[in-house]
């Protein structure tokens, strides 16, 4: 495994957790904007997930992909979605893009074996 996604996840967890403690109101603004955004409507759950995984990819955050390849996975996106979106990626974002859709497909497979 090129990298332990439920540790990047518990490590990033715990950081932004001291940054919430030292800002509250801007953690808690955060917060509210993810679960508006997240919120069913013409778009599911499940598919803003993906698009926020296909997001994390095209601007490289391990720690994006770490959080939004678990959300996936937990919300019962099958691996077909994850690679149709992957090949997406990879059309519209190249090289780099290939690199980070390899890393995002490790952590949701290690995220979905985990049921």
């Amino acid at each position: 495994m090129h990298k332990d996604w439920n540790k990047t996840t518990q490590e990033l967890t715990e950081l932004m957790q001291d940054i919430g403690k030292n800002i509250p109101d801007v953690a808690k603004g955060f917060t509210l904007m993810a679960k508006g955004a997240n919120e069913e409507g013409a778009l599911s759950h499940k598919y803003k997930e993906l698009m926020a995984l296909a997001i994390g990819i095209s601007v490289r955050c391990e720690g994006c992909i770490a959080f939004h390849s678990k959300a996936a996975a937990e919300l019962g996106t099958t691996r077909d979605e994850v690679m149709e979106m992957l090949g997406v990626c990879m059309y519209m974002g190249g090289g780099p893009a290939f690199t980070y859709a390899a890393q995002a497909l490790e952590a949701f497979d290690n995220f979905s074996s985990q049921d």
